[in-house]
């Protein structure tokens, strides 16, 4: 604990990193705030989807089962992993199993000059949560962040600050630096061109990869899809193009059908990053077919207990609803102040999971050492106002205090009732707390008392010092007392009538009036799609004749070749415009056109599905995606496209690829297209 408070006031003395925080607090609540507002029904969505996840986890074994049939229908080798350790050796064997089948290697080469196995990773937090990197790198892998958050953070050797914002403890100039040392350019303040510098070095990673490895968002009972969704387009990258697809994935992270996966994902980005919908949500269910870039992909599915069973049977339960937003740790005024690294166990070691919920998943899943964390909350309830799926968070931190995680302490502790992480001193004023606050009258008296006390003391108060290892006076300021009990402030307030309510207040502080707002009364679904896409730098272009207008288009971009879905345009107008044509994946190639199976009225996203001609490929390896819709095939929102992608490998694509990694500043284009041009027909 004296580690714990010492990290505390590093945190809280460091002034670059308390302006990396608040840059990446302000943003991150603000964008959620307003991206609630384009639903006014969210507060049903919520309850809906905390019944959902409460449902799967009660069936948790029923969905488990359902899910791993329906992959194993779908081509998918599915592991079960009990532990960490188990999950490190299923992903070593299934390295090992590949090396002669990778595309850098053969059985012939001589051993002596082989390079070493290449793993293309996209962001997973179980993966953090195991230590994959480090035990992968032991046995002579080459193992790869590409989300550009976490590239930065591995090239610092540090773990990421944030589940969502892996470098948010990070400025720009230290950016710069670290890139001017481990890559070798000039050093540079400017974030395109930081960033630009990673999309090249990683796209040869993409490239060449062995191995493809990421997380998995959502799993659906239904039809075996796993769901993986990112901004930059690494996620699709490590899941396309590899010949050999890794996902791993917490046991927990199911939904029942897809409707409730639309759900989901109505809340997840905007939680998270203030979207609508991320980029890229893809969805996949089979292995990818053979392209010019690999042979037919086999793809494995690692699911992951490591505690969530002794989870699922504690009184911690409820935080195994958790989808991974992050929406907590920027609504937490201790962790806006302290930043993900100062949650620290008792052997010193970096919390995978931070914050409010990771003060409780990470001493309920990884045991005692972290068990302290719990301390690092006011309990002021604001992490439970913005979790999307409505965890009682402060209700959690109070059970691990009291010490009921899933690795508990020893009986005679418990039997005593005190409390995890807590010092003889501090159990001895906790209980004292509980005879006056269980007693309304004593505690109305204590109350008054106190502030008799403040008011007396007052003029010598800057004389007056607590020891220092209560925090009081040092890294905590003192409370001001009420002039007036709350039973006699609240007397005096106003209740409306109506509602019964004195006040009604959204995250951030903001007049709650979601559920009166109105939404703009777009003339059809057509204008507001093209509303929604250019809002998102993406462009539409409304056009009778697409192939005479695409032709047009590349013309005046000077370009001679392109990645073409079949059946898309007229090809012969297209090579009498001296257009070349291909069908196959080619890095080369930097415009893709494909046919859209729809748009989304709602988000301005286009449903991209595999076929003929890899249209995953050509809307995500060119440099500008062209995709042809038909405005009668626009749908009013996401739910209503799930039944078009039902056993398809589909991406719904949301404007160009972006990041806002660096400092929360956006920039356009990183791994997937820098462009993306709709042809609305």
């Amino acid at each position: 604990m004296t580690t714990f408070r010492s990290r505390i006031l590093e945190s809280i003395n460091n002034e670059s990193l308390q302006t990396a925080l608040d840059n990446n607090t302000e943003r991150r609540l603000k964008g959620r705030a307003v991206a609630f507002e384009s639903i006014p029904d969210w507060r049903e969505r919520i309850k809906r989807a905390h019944a959902v996840r409460a449902d799967v986890i009660e069936h948790l074994d029923e969905y488990l089962a359902k899910f791993i049939a329906k992959n194993e229908e779908n081509g998918v080798i599915v592991h079960r992993a009990k532990d960490a350790a188990e999950a490190i050796q299923i992903v070593l064997k299934i390295t090992d199993s590949n090396r002669f089948a990778s595309r850098r290697w053969s059985e012939t080469d001589d051993r002596s000059r082989r390079t070493p196995l290449l793993i293309a990773k996209s962001k997973s937090m179980v993966s953090e949560e195991i230590s994959l990197n480090h035990a992968l790198e032991k046995e002579g892998i080459n193992v790869v962040e590409t989300a550009l958050g976490e590239y930065i953070v591995q090239l610092r050797h540090e773990r990421p600050s944030h589940i969502i914002t892996p470098a948010a403890h990070l400025k720009k100039e230290q950016v710069a630096e670290l890139f001017r040392e481990k890559l070798g350019i000039p050093y540079t303040t400017d974030i395109p061109t930081l960033t630009a510098t990673a999309r090249k070095i990683l796209r040869e990673v993409f490239l060449t990869a062995d191995i493809g490895l990421s997380g998995v968002n959502f799993g659906v009972a239904e039809t075996g899809a796993v769901c993986i969704i990112t901004n930059e387009g690494n996620g699709r990258m490590v899941a396309t193009l590899p010949p050999v697809h890794i996902a791993l994935m917490g046991m927990e992270r199911i939904v029942p059908n897809l409707n409730d996966l639309a759900l989901m994902l109505s809340l997840l980005p905007r939680s998270a990053t203030g979207q609508k919908l991320t980029v890229y949500t893809q969805l996949l269910h089979t292995p990818l077919p053979s392209t010019t870039l690999r042979k037919n992909q086999t793809r494995h599915l690692i699911i992951l207990d490591n505690g969530r069973s002794r989870l699922r049977n504690s009184p911690l339960k409820e935080s195994l609803y958790c989808i991974r937003c992050g929406a907590c740790l920027n609504a937490c005024p201790v962790f806006r102040e302290l930043g993900g690294h100062a949650y620290i166990g008792s052997d010193l070691s970096i919390a995978p999971y931070p914050g409010p919920i990771g003060s409780v998943i990470s001493p309920g899943l990884l045991g005692e050492n972290y068990v302290h964390l719990a301390q690092a909350s006011s309990l002021c309830g604001a992490c439970k106002d913005a979790c999307p799926v409505d965890i009682d968070l402060p209700k959690l931190l109070t059970r691990v205090r009291a010490g009921q995680s899933p690795h508990p302490q020893p009986l005679s502790q418990r039997a005593r009732g005190e409390g995890a992480g807590l010092s003889p001193l501090t159990k001895f004023f906790l209980r004292m707390y509980t005879r006056v606050a269980t007693h309304p009258g004593l505690f109305v008296a204590s109350q008054k008392f106190a502030a008799l006390g403040t008011f007396l003391f007052a003029p010598f108060s800057q004389w007056i010092r607590l020891p220092a290892f209560t925090g009081w006076g040092y890294s905590k300021d003192f409370p001001r007392f009420a002039g007036k009990p709350f039973r006699e402030r609240r007397k005096s307030k106003k209740v409306d009538k109506e509602t019964g309510r004195q006040s009604g207040r959204f995250e951030g502080g903001q007049v709650e009036t979601l559920a009166d707002k109105k939404t703009e009364d777009f003339a059809d679904s057509a204008s507001r799609f093209i509303n929604e896409l250019t809002a998102l730098n993406g462009h539409v272009h409304q056009t009778h004749n697409a192939t005479k207008d695409i032709v047009e288009f590349l013309k005046q971009r000077g370009v001679s070749k392109i990645h073409l879905e079949p059946n898309t345009l007229d090809e012969n107008l297209l090579r009498e415009a001296n257009i070349e044509i291909a069908n196959a994946p080619d890095p080369q190639i930097i415009v893709g056109a494909t046919k859209a199976i729809c748009g989304l009225a709602d988000t301005g996203s286009v449903l991209i599905a595999d076929g003929e001609g890899s249209p995953l490929e050509a809307s995500l390896l060119p440099e500008i995606h062209i995709a042809v819709l038909k405005s009668s095939d626009i749908l009013p929102s996401l739910k209503d496209a799930m039944a078009l992608v039902k056993g398809r490998n589909v991406v719904f694509i949301t404007g160009p690829s972006r990041t806002a990694d660096i400092e929360m500043t956006l920039t356009i284009g990183v791994h997937g297209p820098k462009e993306i041009h709709v042809f609305l027909t």
